[in-house]
């Protein structure tokens, strides 16, 4: 069976039309004989929206039952077994009812896919898991239904529907996405102007990184190797010269004259994996490419332009840039080099050829030191004086004595022993003894210097030739070996000193840390120039004009002349290290570090500065928070005393009695409202600042709930209360401990339903007296529980238009204020149930 293709209408903000614009598609579509049927479309109370779905075929929904609330959810199995052509499944992010046979609704749209039914489906851009913290950030409204981004990116067809922030909002004044009490809250918080505009251009971003994708897959499938300019991308080739960083800013100014434009370095490491760049040049150009907003990438290849090329067209890109030749001018006579070459087989990408100031100056070899040991080649000469006469003496002891090409052999495997043990020149040594040697001994005419055969001397010129080309062979074998043994201790120690950084808490002190037990050095300091030292010759020994950056181990250099090992990583950080003395190979290594070093320490002061910024941030989030809430719970009351006011003022109207005593109990149950919400702030405000007064006195709980429900008004006369006879009296603030009350049971009362009524119960437990408030309602997820003290947020509100929500925070600070605690709990048979702990007087007084 065929899988169904998916169509996803992707909105940038509620409201912009997405439900809308996929009903017309699906009325397109039947119009064409297609059988379309609704699955699921909620239209929101718009409308239009419920308008458009006019005569197409709709489901009936599934009705479920959930902690005794009815909820009307997509019937999968009706759908499933209707079987229609096409499927409209509005909202991919929803999350369903608990019971259903998904727990999320893309995960029904993947059933319908499965059995080869097509489907039509909505989300908004802030649905999207990878963007979900994103949003939050701009908006300050949290998501809590999410959809993996694959699911969309897997999608047949994904189609935006756009609308000006400038619209929307019109839209949204119109009264055509909100009910009329929520127009004023949502303009001031989620659909500001700039929110919009951030979500906008999140979406189109989002969008367009697909395209690239398809796009991408299009030209693997169909095999096309041109460059299509549909986006500038510029390559930077980077050899881990000094020439680097010139190289990566003239790419940065490239990519910047295109909007839009990426940046990606580029180095092409050979295929044998040995040593043949400076890994502290290119850490440091790969730092340099990420702060400026690009992308480091390594390939390995052997040929170096073909390996570019392949890359930079892997990647669709239009232009690369490349270093000017570093080499001298005989050598460019000989190969015409990589830029040249690459530029020849360009083809369609654009090629720059950047000069620098070491253009000409060579390329500087990178030593790993000698291939052997001076011991080792101190040995190897001395079997070369030694062993070649020794061959000698032996093959003249023979009586017979054997062939001169015997003799030859007997000779090369001298040599080749004396390359295996000594390298290049000892076997060099011992090749030319060797050589002396046959000729007077063992060539006619023995006993002199002269060859009468040419046979003779073409069998020793041979001898001589293959002895030195086994000895630089077997040279060039223990160099590479000690190359490769290097490399790989290096990428060992790398790898490590990742590791180790990754899992620190601190990461420049655990990088230092590493670098100082992997050298067994003494003591390890990055060292920062202070902003306000003048240059000198005596720079590096002035103690005031460095700090102490970060360091370990005992005693750390105050300067860089100070220590053994000076590494400048920049002209203002220096590490160094005392200890002992670096081989050369140790201090590129130690440079690697460095470089790293000084990212570290970049993250270090970032991560200070969030942590410092964190708390101005979180209260900006607080004050955003409480303008929009306060915004819409301080006007509701107030519209309504004004209104009432407002009527019994008026002399067109004539009021019978029970019409204005109905008028004034509304102005006085909202100045009430009003009332409650300015003390709820104040005291809120009060709490945070530390500044909140108590007096704490023993009160009876039969005597503090009374009055907290009478409070409340005629909602409360349904509420039960059992409390015990003989329960002990609690240590609480009367005035406070009533506000407690009042939220609480005013937070039940919302949640109830008609038919079950909170009820208010309270025990004794070691010290304690614990009043409950249980409720029957919907309930709250236990990953959910803490959200409903946070303050500015109510459960279930997403867009934070419900309210102010101060009432649980408050009361659970008043709580801790008091000595007690505020804690949620599952209520038997589905509810929430809150217990308010405080301490008993008479524990208090024993």
């Amino acid at each position: 069976m065929a899988r169904g293709q998916l169509r996803i209408y992707l909105g940038a903000a509620p409201g912009v039309g997405k439900t809308y614009a996929m009903l017309e598609e699906a009325h397109r579509r039947a119009e064409r004989g297609t059988d379309v049927v609704v699955g699921f479309v909620e239209p929101h109370g718009r409308q239009a929206t419920a308008a458009m779905i006019g005569d197409l075929e709709v489901l009936p929904r599934r009705t479920m039952s959930y902690r005794g609330v009815e909820f009307a959810e997509m019937d999968l199995a009706a759908l499933l077994e209707r079987r229609p052509e096409v499927a409209i499944v509005d909202e991919l992010a929803h999350t369903n009812v608990p019971g259903s046979s998904n727990l999320k609704r893309w995960q029904d749209v993947q059933e319908l896919l499965e059995a080869g039914i097509t489907v039509l489906s909505t989300v908004n851009i802030q649905h999207l898991e990878s963007l979900n913290d994103v949003v939050e950030q701009i908006t300050g409204a949290k998501q809590r239904e999410t959809v993996p981004d694959e699911i969309v990116r897997r999608a047949e067809q994904v189609e935006l529907v756009d609308m000006t922030p400038e619209a929307l909002r019109r839209r949204m004044a119109h009264g055509n996405i909100y009910r009329p009490d929520k127009i004023d809250a949502a303009l001031g918080n989620y659909f500001r102007i700039g929110n919009l505009t951030a979500l906008r251009e999140l979406s189109l971003l989002w969008l367009a990184d697909k395209v690239d994708e398809q796009l991408g897959r299009y030209r693997t499938d169909h095999d096309i190797g041109a460059t299509w300019e549909a986006r500038e991308r510029v390559v930077v080739a980077l050899t881990g010269g000094p020439e680097g960083e010139t190289l990566v800013r003239r790419a940065a100014r490239v990519a910047a004259r295109s909007k839009g434009a990426d940046l990606l370095a580029v180095h092409v490491a050979r295929s044998d994996g040995l040593v043949g760049a400076d890994p502290a040049q290119l850490a440091r150009q790969r730092v340099l490419v990420e702060s400026l907003g690009g992308t480091y990438h390594q390939v390995a290849g052997n040929d170096i332009p073909a390996a570019l090329l392949d890359f930079a067209r892997g990647v669709n890109a239009t232009q690369i840039v490349l270093g000017a030749s570093r080499r001298g001018r005989f050598a460019q006579f000989l190969s015409p080099g990589v830029g040249v070459t690459t530029t020849a087989r360009s083809g369609s990408i654009d090629v720059h050829l950047v000069t620098h100031e070491q253009i000409g100056r060579g390329r500087r070899q990178v030593s790993v030191g000698s291939a052997l040991s001076r011991r080792r080649r101190l040995a190897g000469f001395a079997l070369a004086a030694v062993g070649m006469p020794l061959l000698t003496y032996g093959g003249l002891l023979l009586e017979d004595g054997l062939s001169l090409t015997s003799e030859i052999l007997v000779f090369l495997a001298g040599v080749v022993g004396v390359a295996l043990v000594g390298g290049l020149w000892p076997a060099l040594l011992a090749a030319v003894v060797g050589s002396l040697l046959i000729n007077y001994f063992f060539t006619p005419p023995t006993r002199d210097f002269t060859i009468a055969q040419r046979e003779n001397l073409l069998a020793l010129a041979v001898f001589l030739v293959v002895a030195a080309a086994v000895s630089a062979v077997v040279d060039l074998a223990a160099r590479r070996t000690r190359e490769a043994a290097r490399a790989s201790a290096d990428a060992q120690t790398l790898a490590t000193v990742a590791g180790g950084v990754l899992r620190g808490a601190r990461p420049l002190t655990a990088l230092l840390e590493r670098l100082r037990e992997t050298f067994t050095l003494r003591t390890v300091a990055l060292l920062e120039r202070l902003p306000d030292a003048p240059p000198g010759p005596d720079l590096q020994r002035d103690p005031n004009a460095w700090r102490i950056a970060a360091s370990v181990g005992p005693q750390p250099c105050a300067t860089p002349a100070a220590g053994d090992v000076d590494v400048r990583v920049d002209e203002n950080l220096s590490l160094v290290l005392s200890g002992r003395l670096l081989d050369a190979a140790d201090r590129r290594i130690v440079e690697a570090f460095a470089a790293q070093a000084a990212v570290a320490l970049r993250q270090e002061r970032l991560s200070e500065e969030a942590a410092a910024v964190r708390p101005l941030a979180e209260a900006d989030r607080m004050r955003t928070a409480l303008l929009a809430a306060v915004s819409h719970d301080l006007r509701t009351p107030l519209a309504s005393a004004k209104a009432a006011v407002t009527s019994l003022r008026s002399v067109e109207v004539e009021f019978d009695e029970a019409d204005r005593d109905e008028l004034l109990a509304t102005a006085e149950e909202s100045l009430d409202r009003l009332g409650q919400l300015v003390a709820n702030l104040l005291d809120m405000s009060r709490l945070q600042a530390g500044v909140l007064g108590l007096s704490l006195t023993p009160i009876g709980l039969e005597d503090a709930v009374p009055p907290a429900l009478d409070e409340l008004g005629e909602p409360a006369r349904q509420v039960r209360v059992r409390l015990p006879a003989h329960l002990p009296a609690v240590l609480a603030d009367p005035g406070l401990l009533e506000r407690v009350l009042v939220n609480v049971v005013a937070n039940a009362l919302r949640f109830s339903p008609s038919d079950r009524p909170p009820l208010v119960t309270a025990s004794e437990h070691g010290g304690q007296v614990e009043l409950r408030v249980v409720d029957q309602g919907p309930g709250i997820p236990h990953e959910e529980w803490e959200q409903v003290f946070l303050p500015f947020q109510r459960y279930g509100d997403r867009d934070n238009h419900a309210g102010v929500g101060l009432g649980l925070a408050l009361s659970r600070g008043l709580a801790e204020a008091m000595g007690g605690s505020l804690v949620p709990e599952d209520t038997p048979g589905g509810g929430l149930t809150l217990v308010l702990s405080l301490p008993s007087a008479e524990g208090e007084s024993r």
